[in-house]
C-alpha cells in the first residue's frame, strides 16, 4: 500500500508541475499587454517598457516560470495590479466563502443522493422510483443558474422565506471573529447562535442551487450501480445466512456499489472548491469565482495563474485521496495494484 501511495504522489506532483507550465504559458500568448493596462492608455513607450522590466517580462519564457514558481514556494504569489493587493492576501479573504459554499452543496448533493438512491432501489415501490428519476432527470436538464434565479423569486420574492442577494451575511451584521473564514464554524466557536443562523438562511438557497446538478449525476449513478449489485450472487449469500434484507443492502450492497460513486464526488468536490461562478455572481456570494471572471477580463494575469495553479492542486489532491480510499474500501484494489507494480 505504501508503495502505492509513492507512486500516486509522484505522478499527482508530476501532473501538477505539467499544468503550471502550460497554464504560465497560455496566460502569456493570449493577447493583450498587461505592461500597458498597468501603465495606463496614456502611457509613453518608455513608461510601459519599464512596467516591462519590473515585471520581468521582457526575460525569457523558461526564467519567469523559474522566478514565478520559487516565489510561490516562498509564499509570494505576486500582485494584483487590479485590486491594488497581493494576490495571496485577495485569495485568502475570498477562498473561505467558496469552501464554505462548496461543501454545504456537497454534503447536501451527496447525502440526498444516498438516502433516494437507496430509498428508490430497496423499496422496489415504481412510482417512487420513477419520482427519483424524474428528479435526476429535471438536475440534469436545468441549468443551476436557472434554477438559482427561480429560487430567488420564488422564496425571496413570492414568499419571503430567505433572504436575497446579500451574500454571505445581512449587511446589518458584523462577521464573527475570525478564525477559519467559514462563517458558520467561526459563529458556533464564538458561541453566536443568532449570528450562525443568519449565515445558514443565507447559505440555503446558493448551496441547494449548486448543488443540484451534482445531486441529479450521484443518485442516477448509485441507483444504477444498487441495481446492478443487488442481482449479484454475493447478496443471495449473504441473505442465505438469515441477515435481514436492509442489512444486506446497507453493509454489503452500498460499499460495493459506492465505488463508482466515490470517484465521482471526489472529481465533483473538487470542481465545487474552484468556485462556481454563475451562482456567486447571482447571490453576490463573495467567493473566488466572481474574482476570477473580473481577473481574466481586467487580464490581471498574477491572479488567474495562481488560481489555476491552486485549482490543479486542488483537483489531484482529492483524486490522491479518493484513490487511496478506494484500497481502504476495496482491497481488492489494493492486491491489483499492488501487482501491477
Amino acid at each position: 500500500m505504501v508503495r502505492v501511495v509513492i507512486k500516486r504522489l509522484i505522478s499527482a506532483g508530476i501532473t501538477i508541475f505539467g499544468a503550471s507550465i502550460i497554464s504560465f504559458i497560455l496566460l502569456r500568448i493570449l493577447p493583450g499587454d498587461p505592461a500597458r493596462l498597468i501603465a495606463g492608455p496614456l502611457a509613453s513607450a518608455n513608461a510601459v517598457e519599464g512596467v516591462y522590466r519590473k515585471l520581468g517580462l521582457d526575460q525569457p519564457i523558461h526564467i519567469q516560470y523559474w522566478r514565478y514558481i520559487s516565489a510561490f514556494f516562498q509564499g509570494d504569489w505576486g500582485y494584483s495590479f487590479s485590486n491594488g493587493m497581493s494576490v495571496r492576501e485577495i485569495i485568502s479573504n475570498r477562498l473561505p466563502a467558496t469552501i464554505e459554499l462548496a461543501l454545504f452543496a456537497f454534503i447536501l448533493a451527496i447525502t440526498a443522493a444516498i438516502f433516494l438512491g437507496l430509498l428508490a432501489t430497496y423499496s422496489r415501490n415504481p412510482i417512487l422510483d420513477r419520482i427519483v428519476r424524474s428528479l435526476s432527470a429535471l438536475g440534469l436538464g436545468i441549468p443551476s443558474f436557472w434554477f438559482a434565479l427561480l429560487s430567488l423569486i420564488l422564496f425571496f420574492e413570492l414568499i419571503p422565506i430567505f433572504p436575497g442577494p446579500e451574500g454571505r451575511l445581512d449587511p446589518r451584521s458584523m462577521p464573527p471573529i475570525h478564525l477559519t473564514g467559514l462563517y458558520t464554524v467561526d459563529a458556533l466557536v464564538s458561541g453566536r447562535g443568532d449570528l450562525f443562523g443568519d449565515v445558514i438562511t443565507h447559505i440555503i438557497l446558493p448551496a441547494v442551487a449548486l448543488a443540484l446538478p451534482p445531486f441529479a449525476y450521484l443518485v442516477r449513478l448509485l441507483r444504477a450501480n444498487l441495481l446492478e449489485v443487488s442481482n449479484e450472487s454475493f447478496i443471495l449469500v449473504v441473505r442465505s445466512k438469515g441477515i435481514s434484507r436492509w442489512t444486506t443492502f446497507l453493509k454489503h450492497g452500498l460499499p460495493n456499489a459506492f465505488l463508482p460513486t466515490l470517484t465521482a464526488s471526489g472529481l465533483i468536490l473538487a470542481e465545487l472548491l474552484t468556485g462556481s461562478v454563475l451562482i456567486e455572481k447571482i447571490f453576490t456570494w463573495p467567493g473566488v469565482g466572481s474574482l476570477i471572471v473580473d481577473s481574466i477580463l481586467r487580464q490581471d494575469y498574477a491572479v488567474v495563474q495562481t488560481f489555476v495553479f491552486l485549482s490543479c492542486t486542488a483537483y489531484v489532491t482529492v483524486n490522491l485521496v479518493i484513490d487511496i480510499l478506494y484500497g481502504v474500501i476495496d482491497p481488492r484494489t489494493r492486491i491489483m495494484r499492488a501487482s501491477d507494480g
